[in-house]
């Protein structure tokens, strides 16, 4: 009888390990589906945090400068499209400028989910469309304009080097030194 007893109590004891992890891992899905960008191309929580408690914070950091303004919102609202109401709060809080800046930046949000996360783009483009602001919906139009369909690639990444440049480094991980006197490839 004690063997028996002792025999339930494990496969009950693995049970709950294997309901606890398969719990945690369902848990630990949740934030990183809506995100539209890559690891490397989100903000951080703590940045995603300031805004939400307080959004026009991002208008004092960025203070006059209505790109940053732009790639940095662009960022925000891709990593985590549900953002959208401490953007209405910053809308009402940003002068004429600004808020150009912002429709500018919910048109490249827009663009960086709609391959990825086509439901995240559609809830942007709804957002947009919804805003009552003719400075945000001219700054949205504006960068529909400007691409004409090109895909919009993130800023904050830096600009990978083109197939014909010499690199410093080379190998798989980028870690041996290259050749400086290899002849460079001329283009045809």
């Amino acid at each position: 009888m004690g063997r028996g007893s002792t025999c339930s109590r494990v496969t009950q004891r693995w049970l709950q390990v294997i309901l606890m992890g398969s719990t945690l891992i369902a848990l630990s899905l949740g934030p990183c589906q809506a995100q539209c960008v890559e690891f490397t191309d989100r903000a951080s929580e703590v940045d995603l945090d300031a805004f939400v408690k307080s959004p026009s914070s991002l208008l004092e950091k960025l203070r006059n400068d209505k790109e940053k303004l732009k790639y940095r919102l662009s960022t925000y609202i891709a990593t985590n499209p549900s953002l959208l109401p401490s953007v209405q709060t910053l809308i009402t809080e940003s002068s004429s400028n600004d808020r150009s800046a912002i429709g500018s930046a919910l048109r490249l949000a827009e663009a960086r989910c709609i391959t990825t996360k086509p439901d995240a783009a559609r809830k942007i483009r709804d957002f947009a469309k919804r805003i009552g602001d003719l400075s945000v919906q001219a700054g949205y139009s504006a960068v529909g304009e400007d691409n004409s369909g090109a895909p919009i690639q993130s800023q904050n990444r830096a600009s990978a080097p083109s197939p014909g440049s010499a690199s410093l480094l080379e190998g798989e991980w980028k870690t041996k030194l290259s050749d400086p006197f290899k002849p460079v490839p001329i283009p045809h």
